[in-house]
């Protein structure tokens, strides 16, 4: 019961702190373009500066979510939470302020500096807390109620900039994210990873104590560096094949995503003429659908079906949906495209989830932390490949007549991302695969392509 209330303590506080993110997403494209090409539904500018700043908050957060998931390891989850929920108050209260293009500029600048810090910190956090305080069989459920709780965010912040003026919009979001903040602040209790069963971390520092009394005293987990060098790293990755598998489709599908996020506003603003309620409609019945799946359907679901097999589920409705969105030749094609949206939410919490079985639990943070770290690197390669690609298929020197070629090339990323998943198997935990690993030690499993990218990357970037 007094964990059950620590968690409840944790889905308020990530509840308001999405509440106040998501708020402001269907009033920003508006914002964006009144501020660089006013009078204008189509313009190249916006996008590249938008698919600027998502590129460089994901260059930005390959290197934080992989030392704020450290940390939290080492001085606990409520003291990182602390940091993003404070800084992402700034850039809401500057254009609650005035949204002139002085101003707008001056939002930008800082919502990217962060945005390094507090884009997905928070979630990271969250699993992570949850991972602390949940048994690992009940882990799935849970993690689906926490994406339940942020679509019911995603479904209030919606609503309510639907009917809320745009300067109501961003003061409204300034005030939330403040309150959610000091109500982290005043009940969320401290969570440290238990290691009671810990019988040895994965990413080992410093010299090995097998010498020491004979190696039969039990280990303490010794102190990592703050930020995990690449050589831990390589070991997360090479810790079990489904880790490895994992961020394979961790990569992919946020490729995807980030194509997404980065190209849609723009297409259906320039395609169909949308603006700040037609946006926010759209983002409620996505939430409406996400919302009553993870948090109705899936903890029904998640105790019979096996997780991997709910995840390429999941990436089978992010293809439909791609797909469908590439040949919409309607402004009600993208509302009915939201039903996919029922499946789509099962990526997170199914990937989440079997990426803590993998792990001890004296390394939830880290891990979560890498997979955080490898969704951003996507997020850099996303903006500079999709944006480019958007804004060329939008205006008339497009090679050929297809709007929608960016969808198509979202729906082949996610794909790729659905065929490594189905290659996934039954899921071990931890403690039952730990023998088996050091009886196959010898046999290292190679890092996946996407790690040694990522571990490249790392290396160039410390």
């Amino acid at each position: 019961m007094e964990k059950f209330r620590e968690l409840i303590h944790l889905f308020v506080a990530v509840f308001l702190s999405t509440f106040a993110t998501l708020i402001v997403i269907p009033a920003i494209t508006d914002v964006t373009m009144m501020a660089v090409c006013p009078g204008q539904d189509e313009c190249s500018l916006a996008i590249y500066l938008s698919g600027f700043q998502q590129a460089i908050i994901g260059l930005g957060t390959v290197v934080m979510m992989p030392l704020i998931g450290n940390l939290s390891d080492q001085y606990g989850r409520k003291a990182l939470l602390t940091l993003p929920m404070t800084l992402s108050i700034i850039p809401s209260a500057i254009l609650a302020y005035s949204r002139t293009t002085s101003f707008f500029y001056a939002y930008y600048v800082l919502r990217t500096l962060t945005a390094m810090i507090c884009e997905g910190s928070i979630n990271c956090l969250a699993f992570a807390y949850v991972a602390d305080n949940v048994l690992e069989r009940e882990r799935t459920s849970v993690f689906g109620i926490l994406s339940g709780i942020t679509a019911a965010a995603f479904v209030c912040g919606t609503l309510a900039a639907r009917f809320l003026s745009t300067a109501m919009t961003f003061q409204v979001s300034a005030l939330v994210a403040m309150l959610a903040a000091v109500y982290m602040r005043i009940f969320l209790q401290e969570s440290l990873p238990n290691s009671e069963n810990l019988a040895q971390p994965i990413l080992k520092s410093g010299q090995d104590d097998h010498s020491q009394d004979g190696g039969d005293l039990p280990r303490k987990p010794m102190v990592s560096k703050k930020i995990p060098s690449v050589q831990a790293i390589t070991s997360l990755l090479r810790s079990s094949v489904t880790f490895s598998q994992a961020a394979i489709v961790a990569f992919f599908n946020s490729l995807s995503y980030g194509g997404l996020q980065a190209s849609l506003m723009y297409y259906l603003k320039a395609r169909f003429h949308f603006s700040k309620n037609q946006y926010a409609e759209l983002m409620i019945l996505l939430g409406v659908s996400g919302m009553a799946s993870q948090l109705l359907f899936m903890p029904f679901v998640a105790p019979r079906v096996a997780e991997e097999k709910l995840l390429a589920i999941g990436l089978l409705g992010g293809i439909a949906n791609a797909l469908l969105y590439s040949v919409a030749w309607s402004a009600w094609v993208p509302y009915a495209s939201t039903i996919f949206s029922v499946f789509e939410v099962f990526v997170t919490p199914c990937l989440r989830s079997i990426v803590s079985k993998q792990i001890g639990p004296n390394e939830q943070g880290k891990a979560q932390g890498c997979i955080s770290g490898i969704i951003s690197l996507a997020n850099i390669i996303s903006p500079l490949v999709y944006s480019p690609l958007t804004a060329l298929f939008l205006s008339e020197d497009a090679p050929f007549n297809f709007p929608g070629f960016i969808f198509l090339c979202i729906g082949f990323s996610t794909m790729i991302a659905f065929f490594q998943s189905i290659l996934i198997r039954a899921v071990p935990s931890y403690f039952k695969s730990q023998k088996q690993q050091q009886q196959h030690s010898s046999l290292a499993v190679p890092p996946s392509l996407i790690g040694i990218t990522f571990l490249m990357y790392m290396d160039e970037v410390l």
